[in-house]
């Protein structure tokens, strides 16, 4: 009676979706391959809400290199080569360079007023200049000091309490994010913005997955009254997301009008308006640098974190990465991000890290605009396409095992192995604009790990890899020791960060 009744209830909107998205071309072209459908739902439902990067992987070896789900008037396009994903998401950029319209995190929550869900037109080239100009490689020199003072303090926080190692990650990825964006000072910022943060990328993390909400799938849903659960989750992320972005660009804002400013890119960017509308251009500046605010701190994060659970499994990685940084610094001070050039076994530890388990396996989705073809099939009008960043970084190697953690592949010039910083910060028009930022803030803390510490499994623990499954992926909680490499180390930290004030 309750199947039924539901079934009831929800047939009107699976025959105005149907009638909705019917294709304007008809074509002779077939579908690009993909699971056994059934009609109405086709085969969309098999597609899991969280972890699905593996799934994908798993269908990979029966049905190839393009992977295609529909039913319910969606289709899903997942793309699991690299060279495919290149083909359409760089040379072919006009037509996937927007995002999918999801009803729940990007309309009901409002996040699609920021960059990272913005439709590819007007807003989100504003938007996007404006990123560039705060956050190219050259204009983040500026900040070079400021990262490694940041880091110098993550390395005191973890000699003080090295079991706390998650918060003191956490911490340093937020601080960073919020000093250059607002120029928040350290305090301020963990008193009354990193907790909040925190909680809200969950919110998002958790809804930015497509079809987290069957609302995405049947977006006619959204007008059902408010008191529907995932309304009044809905509108709990919405409030949760308008503090995040407001609060800290109102910081910014009244510091300007005081004269008591600290540097900052929003402080920069308004500060340097042109002739344009001031109310558009602030909008702009507001949802720019909360996009920053919001995403910049979690991959960073996230990849901390996986570096260290790799490095407790893996100690002869460790000792040589341990020994290129006593080669270049020696005792007397802390790796500088000046150094990066100078440390190529460093680097590719970086590498192995971003490539062992990218901190998002499946990047964020884009949306075909119009009808294409691409191999002998038609891929259909308001497509999601979804980039598998976890099976271009499990592709198998003839010499290297994908699953082992082997910063050597990066050094061997002919492994063919591709470097996965081409891949991990998105394509084309949509590659992230803070990849300059995100890799010095990378290398000094882990490069500043290797010089302080030694991180080892904890005797008679059993440490297994497992991570989450949203839509940034970080290691499960774990445990293991980190111990200072010496007193001289603890010494060499704690007058680094005297100096630093």
């Amino acid at each position: 009676m309750v199947l039924l009744l539901t079934l009831a209830i929800l047939a009107p909107f699976f025959f105005w979706y149907l009638f909705n998205h019917r294709s304007s071309r008809p074509t002779r072209l077939p579908l690009p391959p993909g699971p056994p459908t059934v009609p109405i739902i086709g085969n969309i439902l098999t597609i899991p809400t969280k972890g699905a990067w593996t799934y994908f992987s798993e269908l990979h070896p029966i049905h190839g290199d393009i992977l295609f789900f529909r039913g319910l008037g969606n289709n899903v396009l997942v793309l699991n080569d690299l060279s495919i994903i290149n083909d359409l998401l760089d040379e072919q950029g006009e037509l996937y360079s927007h995002r999918p319209v999801l009803t729940v995190v990007g309309e009901l929550m409002g996040l699609n007023r920021s960059m990272p869900l913005l439709p590819y037109g007007r807003e989100w080239r504003s938007q996007r200049r404006l990123a560039h100009a705060a956050l190219n490689p050259t204009a983040v020199r500026k900040y070079h000091t400021l990262q490694e003072d940041l880091a110098s303090r993550m390395l005191l926080d973890l000699i003080d309490r090295p079991e706390a190692f998650f918060a003191h990650v956490r911490l340093y990825a937020e601080r960073i994010i919020l000093a250059i964006t607002y120029g928040l000072p350290v305090d301020v910022a963990d008193s009354k913005y990193i907790t909040h943060a925190e909680a809200t990328m969950h919110v998002i993390g958790d809804a930015m997955v497509p079809g987290a909400f069957f609302c995405d799938l049947i977006p006619m849903m959204k007008y059902l009254p408010s008191w529907v659960p995932f309304q009044v989750k809905a509108a709990e992320g919405r409030a949760m997301i308008e503090r995040m972005v407001q609060k800290p660009f109102d910081h910014v804002k009244q510091t300007i009008a005081d004269y008591t400013a600290s540097p900052s890119l929003a402080h920069d960017l308004l500060v340097t308006m042109g002739s344009e509308d001031r109310t558009a251009y602030e909008h702009s500046v507001k949802w720019a640098t909360g996009s920053m605010y919001g995403a910049g701190g979690e991959t960073t994060y996230a990849t901390i974190l996986t570096f260290m659970l790799a490095m407790a499994l893996n100690p002869d990685k460790q000792k040589l990465a341990q020994a290129e940084v006593d080669r270049v610094v020696g005792s007397d001070r802390l790796p500088t991000i000046a150094d990066i050039s100078k440390m190529p076994y460093v680097t590719a530890v970086i590498k192995e890290t971003l490539r062992w388990h990218p901190s998002l396996p499946l990047g964020i989705a884009r949306w075909t605009e119009q009808d294409n073809t691409y191999q002998g099939y038609r891929i259909p009008k308001k497509s999601v396409v979804m980039p598998n960043i976890w099976a271009i970084s499990q592709h198998p190697h003839p010499k290297y095992d994908p699953k082992a953690f082997m910063p050597e592949r990066f050094l061997d010039p002919n492994s063919g192995v591709t470097d996965p910083t081409t891949y991990v910060f998105g394509f084309g028009r949509r590659v992230c604009p803070g990849k300059a930022l995100a890799e010095n803030s990378l290398f000094v803390a882990i490069a500043g790990i290797f010089a302080a510490f030694n991180i080892s499994q904890i005797p008679g623990e059993e440490l297994i890899p497992k991570f989450g499954p949203a839509l940034v992926s970080y290691p499960e909680p774990f445990r293991c020791e980190i111990q200072p490499r010496s007193e001289s180390r603890v010494l060499l930290v704690q007058n680094r960060v005297t100096q630093c004030g």
